[in-house]
């Protein structure tokens, strides 16, 4: 009973943190302590300024072997795609003719690697689990952007055209792919950075995950789920079920343990990324409907990642 209690607390000292940040961003919000302008801004400074610079420190003062992590990375990369496969597959069947297919696949495969799954490990593993988190992250947001751009395109050749622009305009310009790629430049070539550059880009680093997360909190809308039901819970349970059991049970039969299953479970078991809302109206998909699957996810995940870090160090596997 008392191992079972250590594990509750294990657990919940993991994602506990995150969700209370997350209520006091709703709280905040509720209260007007902070407004939409201050999340639109606070969330544009995390994209393109603070989480670069906490992936970037994290790569280059990292005691890990980043390459012998490459096995890993080509895991990450091989279910991820293979989940989007059969996920598109399981919505074809299941919504044969709904005309928001592609946003329900997308908040089915698109995890919150950035923001969640990082605050996630970081929670578990400190400044070396985000090391080598980053460079998880960085793969899967350039796999991420690919399939979000197929799922949510129209047929056609011209369409397939302006699909092709939009992957690489989206990955040549994403602040996060390019801190990593400098960062992990700058680390296998032994490049010094200045210390007081180290303690600037520190101070911005720090803020990170608390900024992030109340504006992930003040951005949801629970109100909004009365729409679109059968569809959203349907993306919320590829997302927080199948997704996180496929993936890592596959991890499992590869012989990973320890901080690596850990890893890919937490970032696996992360709510639908908010970029997916962002996509979706930008592809000209349901917009709404994007938004209700980030907010359930984002609630339930809690729950559902807290179980199954239960599982796993129950079974003393991470």
């Amino acid at each position: 009973m008392g191992n079972i209690v250590e594990q509750l607390l294990f657990s919940a000292s993991i994602t506990g943190p995150i969700c209370l940040m997350l209520a006091l961003g709703v709280i905040l919000k509720r209260t007007q302590i902070i407004n939409e302008n201050f999340i639109d801004v606070a969330s544009k400074l995390v994209f393109n300024v603070t989480l670069p610079a906490l992936l970037f420190l994290s790569i280059i003062s990292s005691n890990h072997d980043l390459a012998s992590s490459a096995p890993l990375i080509g895991y990450g990369l091989a279910a991820n795609l293979l989940f989007f496969i059969l996920s598109t597959y399981a919505t074809g069947r299941l919504f044969p003719k709904h005309k928001d297919q592609g946003v329900i696949i997308q908040g089915g495969f698109r995890a919150n690697t950035a923001i969640i799954g990082l605050a996630y490990v970081s929670n578990a593993y400190g400044s070396s689990g985000v090391a080598l988190a980053a460079v998880y992250v960085a793969s899967m947001t350039l796999l991420y952007n690919i399939q979000a751009v197929i799922c949510l395109s129209p047929k056609g050749e011209e369409s397939g055209q302006r699909a092709f622009g939009v992957i690489i305009k989206t990955i040549t310009k994403n602040p996060l792919i390019i801190a990593i790629m400098v960062g992990m430049l700058f680390y296998l070539l032994a490049i010094p950075v200045p210390k007081m550059v180290l303690d600037a880009g520190q101070y911005f680093a720090n803020m990170t995950l608390p900024l992030a997360l109340l504006c992930t909190g003040g951005s949801l809308d629970i109100g909004s789920l009365k729409h679109e039901k059968h569809s959203t819970w349907f993306s919320t349970a590829l997302k927080l079920i199948f997704a996180p059991l496929f993936i890592t049970l596959g991890a499992l039969l590869l012989g990973y343990r320890g901080i690596e299953l850990a890893l890919v479970f937490l970032m696996s078991s992360a709510p639908t990324a908010a970029a997916s809302y962002v996509m979706a109206r930008a592809m000209g998909g349901n917009a709404p409907l994007a938004a209700n699957i980030i907010a359930l996810t984002t609630v339930c995940s809690l729950i559902t990642c807290t179980l199954g870090i239960f599982v796993l160090s129950t079974l003393e596997l991470i």
